[in-house]
């Protein structure tokens, strides 16, 4: 994973009312130091752009809910911000899985020679020879 692949660069769009919900918001999140927002092309938008290892789409929006902003529902917003809490989601859960190590061929060693296999046979010698 490249370290750019970290960087998350979201549109997060607001209903018309009430207005001017995207400049309160360029306002209130423009105080915090690990993220950067501005306004976006579409009049009810803002983008916002954060480490995701710092923030989330779903921990900025549930912020923006709490201060009483009202984000755009509709069936194509409701399903980017879906796909991109989902993605984020896993991106976390990834990047704190530990390394996987290596194995330990001794370990399988050990564990083949306590188990019947092809080379060990417990019928006495003298059996063997036997016809």
């Amino acid at each position: 994973m490249q370290p750019c692949d970290l960087i998350k660069t979201r549109e997060i769009m607001f209903s018309p009312l009430p207005p001017n919900q995207a400049e309160q918001v360029l306002m209130l999140l423009g105080g915090l130091s690990d993220i950067e927002v501005e306004l976006s092309p579409h009049k009810y938008a803002v983008i916002v752009k954060y480490d995701v290892m710092h923030f989330t789409l779903k921990g900025i929006e549930n912020a923006l809910i709490e201060q009483n902003f009202h984000l755009d529902n509709s069936l194509l917003q409701k399903i980017k911000r879906a796909l991109a809490y989902y993605c984020e989601d896993i991106q976390r859960h990834n990047l704190k899985v530990p390394e996987r190590q290596t194995k330990n061929h001794q370990i399988f060693v050990q564990a083949y020679e306590h188990h019947p296999h092809g080379d060990h046979d417990d019928t006495p010698v003298e059996w063997r020879e036997y016809r």
